[in-house]
């Protein structure tokens, strides 16, 4: 196959089109996954069995559920009892929903990493329950969870493609579109190319910042 440079020319604006809806997904999706994630573990550890229960039963179902449905089910019949949403936002809540439960148990994970003294003394000190959170105990799980949750950005960068399926138009999806009008491959090599150049200097850091972590 002879590889033609003015193909990947013309592709290109489609290109960088394409690369703004993914880093709007993963950015956004991530701030979404991030949050949401700390709220469904801290409602995990509720004495309330009102909150604990249910939230368990959501988080479970949403990560034993595959993500193209989840935004099939997002995109195509949450807008029969609600507004609808475009494509781009049905994508990001998707993916930031879908993640949000896995981030959950890295969560959970480092706050049960804490030691049990840590508790202890705030107890002593007479600290409430909100300022136990907020000044022992967060800070010293989230700072042994950064790494994994990094390795979640990853993930999703990989997954962002599926948010095409719903008509939002990433790297992938403008380079599939490109690709189906031309009866042409270079737009989906570039692309390929570039989730590499991305996503492995994103791993990279992740490693180096674990390294720095557990010093």
């Amino acid at each position: 196959m002879n590889w033609d440079w003015q193909v990947v020319d013309d592709f290109m604006p489609r290109f960088w089109d394409g690369v703004l809806v993914t880093l709007q997904a993963l950015a956004i999706g991530t701030l979404i996954a991030f949050a949401l994630g700390l709220v469904w573990a801290m409602a995990q550890r509720s004495t309330l069995m009102w909150v604990r229960w249910p939230v368990t039963a959501v988080t479970e179902f949403i990560r034993n559920t595959p993500l193209l449905v989840q935004l099939f089910f997002l995109f195509y019949v949450v807008p029969n009892f609600g507004p609808s949403m475009s494509p781009l936002t049905t994508g990001i809540i998707g993916l930031g929903l879908h993640y949000s439960t896995y981030t959950a148990e890295v969560y959970r994970a480092g706050i049960d990493g804490v030691p049990v003294g840590q508790w202890e003394a705030a107890t002593a000190l007479s600290l409430s329950k909100g300022r136990t959170w907020r000044a022992v105990i967060l800070p010293q799980a989230i700072r042994r969870v950064v790494p994994p949750l990094g390795n979640y950005v990853v993930a999703m960068l990989k997954d962002s493609p599926m948010i095409a399926t719903i008509g939002a138009f990433d790297m992938l999806g403008e380079a599939q579109a490109f690709s189906n009008e031309t009866f042409t491959t270079e737009a989906l090599t570039v692309v390929g190319v570039a989730f590499i150049v991305i996503a492995y200097p994103a791993s990279l850091l992740i490693r180096a910042l674990e390294r720095r972590l557990v010093r």
